[in-house]
C-alpha cells in the first residue's frame, strides 16, 4: 500500500500492519518455541524514520526479531530476506512517488512476492486486530544488518562471469536520490566501468525530484556531455530502469527486453525460448522476437502477473515496458541495478552501440485512449464496436489490430489481437492502447472517444 505519510501511512497504521504481519507470515510459519526473523528495510524517504520505527515496535511487540536492512532498494531487501534465511521482510517505499508519499511492502520467505490469499490474512487480521503480546523472553530483537549493502553488490557481481566485464565502459547513472545511491555506483564500479553518478545525494526529501526513471532529461544531457557509453535510470527503490543510450535517446523496457532474450536465446540461457510481457507492450517486440525463434507470453498489466506466469510455466525472463525486467535465474523480483549490468554487459560483450542494439527492435506506434461510461460485461458482443475493428483490419492487413480498454473506475477493457492471435476478452488495469498505421489511427479512435 502507498500514500501521503503521516496521513494516510501513519505510525499507528505500521505498527498494527506489523504485528498483523507478525501473526500471519510470522508465528503461523515457524515451530512453536521459537522467535520469527524479519528483515526490514526503506528507501531514502524522511518519513521512512518513523514508519520503519514503528513497524520494528510491532515486529517486536508480537515476537518477531527484526534485521535491519538500512537504505537498500527493495530487490535488494528480497535478496536479503533469502539470504539472512528471514521468515520474511518487508520494504518500507514508494517506488517512483513524491517524496512525501510511502509505503509498505510485504515479503514473503525467500524474498518472494506475497500470494494473494496471504495478503488477504494480514488484512483480516489487522482489521481485526487480534493481535498476539507476548512478554517477557519471548518479545522480539532488533539488530543492524550491516553487511546488506556489500552482500547484495557481491551477489549482482556474481551474475556476470568475467572479472571486470565492463572495463572501457563509461556509465552514467542516475540513482534518484532513492535506494540504489549506494549499491548501483559500487556494483557498476566494481565490475569495471567508469562511473559518473547523478542524484547519488539523497537527503530525506529530494528523492525523484525532477531526477530518476520517470524525469530522465538530466540523465540524457549528461550522457552526451561526458560522452557516455551509456545511461542508467532507476526509480525510487530501484525495482525499475530506464536507458539511455550514447546519443541520448531512451531505450524503454520492451527493447531493453528485446536485447536481453535475444543474448539469452543465442546463449541457450532463455528458458523455453520465451519472453513474458504485458498486453502494454508493443506489437514490435513480438515481431522481432518472433524474427529469431523466441515467443512471447503476454499477461495482464502488472510485473505481479508477469511473475505468476514466469513461475506457473518455469520461463526465466520477462517484464513491462516500463522498465521492470524480471531474472529469475538472479532475482525474485524486477532489479533495477541488476538489469542495468546486464544491458552493460550486452553492449561490453557485442561491441556495438547502445543505439545499434535498440533500433533492431521497431517499436510499433501506440496510442493511449480513456474509455469512460461502457458497460465492460458487454464488450465482446459490442456489434458497433466489432464492425469497427473489422474495419481497422481490413486496411492494416496482415499487421494485424492489437488494442485493449482497460478497467479503472468507472471504465473498463477487452483485448483483441488479430490477425496474428484470436484470444478471448482479458479484464486488465490501464487504458485503452492500440497499434495501427495510416489513417486507421483517427477514424477508430473517433468512434471509441465517441
Amino acid at each position: 500500500m502507498r500514500g501521503l505519510a503521516n496521513e494516510i501511512i501513519t505510525p499507528a497504521l505500521a505498527l498494527e500492519l506489523a504485528q498483523a504481519a507478525a501473526l500471519v507470515l510470522g508465528h503461523e510459519q515457524v515451530a512453536e518455541g521459537t522467535r520469527p526473523r524479519a528483515v526490514i528495510a526503506n528507501d531514502s524517504r524522511a518519513s521512512a524514520d518513523f514508519i520503519v520505527s514503528a513497524m520494528k515496535a510491532g515486529f517486536t511487540s508480537a515476537g518477531v526479531d527484526v534485521l535491519d536492512a538500512g537504505i537498500v532498494p527493495t530487490p535488494a531487501a528480497a535478496y536479503l530476506v533469502a539470504y539472512t534465511d528471514a521468515d520474511f521482510g518487508v520494504m518500507i517505499s514508494a517506488s517512483h512517488n513524491p517524496a512525501a508519499d510511502n509505503g509498505i511492502k510485504f515479503l514473503a520467505r525467500g524474498g518472494q512476492k506475497l500470494e494473494d490469499a496471504t495478503e488477504d490474512a494480514i488484512e483480516r487480521v489487522y482489521r481485526e486486530k487480534n493481535f498476539r503480546y507476548p512478554t517477557g523472553g519471548e518479545v522480539g530483537t532488533i539488530r543492524a544488518l550491516e553487511n546488506g549493502t556489500e552482500a547484495y553488490v557481491k551477489h549482482l557481481v556474481s551474475t556476470l562471469e568475467d572479472e571486470k566485464p565492463l572495463a572501457g565502459l563509461k556509465i552514467v547513472l542516475d540513482c534518484a536520490n532513492g535506494a540504489a545511491y549506494a549499491a548501483s555506483p559500487a556494483a557498476f564500479t566494481r565490475l569495471g566501468a567508469e562511473v559518473i553518478a547523478l542524484a547519488a545525494e539523497p537527503n530525506g526529501t529530494n528523492i525523484n525530484d525532477g531526477v530518476g526513471s520517470t524525469h530522465p532529461q538530466a540523465l540524457q544531457a549528461a550522457v552526451v556531455e561526458h560522452g557516455a557509453t551509456l545511461g542508467i535510470a532507476h526509480d525510487g527503490d530501484s525495482d525499475r530502469c530506464q536507458a539511455v543510450d550514447e546519443q541520448g535517446n531512451l531505450v524503454d523496457g520492451d527493447q531493453i527486453m528485446a536485447i536481453l532474450a535475444l543474448a539469452a536465446h543465442r546463449a541457450g540461457h532463455l528458458s523455453q525460448n520465451t519472453l513474458v510481457a504485458t498486453v502494454m507492450s508493443s506489437l514490435g517486440l513480438e515481431l522481432y522476437l518472433r524474427e529469431h525463434g523466441i515467443s512471447l507470453v503476454r499477461t495482464a498489466v502488472g510485473d505481479r502477473y508477469v511473475l505468476e506466469e514466469m513461475r506457473e510455466h518455469g520461463y526465466n525472463l520477462g517484464g513491462e515496458q516500463s522498465g521492470h525486467v524480471i531474472m529469475s535465474d538472479y532475482a525474485t523480483t524486477g532489479d533495477g541495478v541488476l538489469t542495468g549490468i546486464q544491458l552493460a554487459a550486452e553492449v561490453a560483450r557485442s561491441g556495438e552501440k547502445l543505439s545499434v542494439l535498440a533500433s533492431r527492435m521497431q517499436p510499433t506506434p501506440q496510442r493511449l485512449i480513456n474509455v469512460k461510461g461502457v458497460d465492460r460485461a458487454g464488450v465482446s458482443t459490442n456489434a458497433a464496436l466489432n464492425a469497427a475493428v473489422a474495419d481497422a483490419e481490413k486496411g492494416l492487413g496482415r499487421a494485424g489490430v492489437f488494442f485493449c480498454v482497460l478497467l479503472e473506475p468507472n471504465r473498463w477493457c477487452a483485448l483483441w489481437l488479430r490477425p496474428l492471435r484470436r484470444s478471448r476478452p482479458i479484464l486488465l488495469l490501464s487504458t485503452l492502447r492500440m497499434w495501427w498505421r495510416k489513417n486507421w489511427l483517427s477514424s477508430l479512435t473517433s468512434f471509441l472517444e465517441n
